[in-house]
């Protein structure tokens, strides 16, 4: 399947960034229009996501051979790949499939591990309530956002959820393929699938109050990404995007200036 992408206005290298579960190449805009003063900056979005196609598979080898595809489509031999969260796992996965790909990688607040799906689900509670929506009845966003308060009581959480439902004529819908997510839910916990490590430049930026990063996790990165950098943002959890936006964006371009790339 060709991903739908936002191509920022931009020169130089191209820099591909991947969302997160229940997001949409928007998420990062704010990274992405500062970014592409010095690179060609692009957003998809992934299967089963913003305005990309749906698919009953979801594992993250699928989905890394979506960007490969886009890759491909865009004549692109290789680029700079930004993910987040699940986008990390995807960017992490196409690193380990296809290396001569990935010129830098950069994974924010995720690690190559198998987080187990019983984590996963209460890192997100707002799945139910999605799904429980009736969404050809509601009148409003407002009534959404009310039907959501139970479950996903941080008022930033619901804003950024409501981004993925479209007014119909009567009623809403969901852009999200909410059932394929819930039905995938253990491969998305789960691990990128590596035959080798990936042995290029990496940085895994984490939120220094979030819950993905563990001591064990690093010894894994370090095992997988021998050359990785960890770096950690101080009062940001698992949105550090959103949390210190300004502290990431200078990490990220810190991090990929690096050994005169992008200049």
């Amino acid at each position: 399947m060709l991903l739908h992408h936002r191509q920022y206005s931009g020169d130089g290298e191209p820099l591909l960034i991947l969302h997160g579960l229940f997001g949409n190449q928007g998420n990062w805009g704010w990274h992405a229009r500062r970014l592409a003063d010095r690179y060609a900056v692009y957003g998809l979005d992934l299967r089963n996501h913003g305005a990309s196609p749906h698919d009953a598979n979801m594992s993250y080898p699928a989905m890394a051979a979506d960007v490969i595809e886009w890759l491909d489509a865009q004549g692109m031999e290789s680029c700079h790949l930004l993910g987040h969260s699940m986008g990390g796992k995807v960017a992490m996965q196409l690193a380990f499939s296809e290396p001569e790909r990935v010129d830098k990688l950069l994974v924010a607040d995720i690690a190559p591990v198998d987080y187990n799906v019983a984590a996963t689900k209460s890192r997100h509670p707002a799945l139910g309530a999605m799904l429980g929506l009736p969404v050809q009845e509601i009148k409003s966003r407002a009534e959404a956002d009310e039907y959501l308060r139970a479950a996903v009581p941080e008022d930033q959480v619901r804003t950024f959820l409501l981004t993925n439902l479209d007014r119909l004529p009567q009623g809403f819908r969901w852009r999200l393929n909410l059932s394929a997510i819930e039905a995938n839910l253990p491969a998305l916990s789960g691990a990128p699938e590596a035959s080798q490590p990936f042995g290029g430049p990496a940085l895994f930026l984490f939120g220094e109050q979030s819950s993905y990063l563990h001591f064990d996790h690093q010894l894994e990165i370090r095992r997988l990404f021998p050359a990785a950098e960890i770096q950690l943002l101080k009062d940001a959890g698992h949105w550090l995007n959103v949390e210190q936006p300004q502290a990431s964006l200078e990490a990220i371009e810190h991090f990929l200036v690096k050994n005169g790339q992008g200049t």
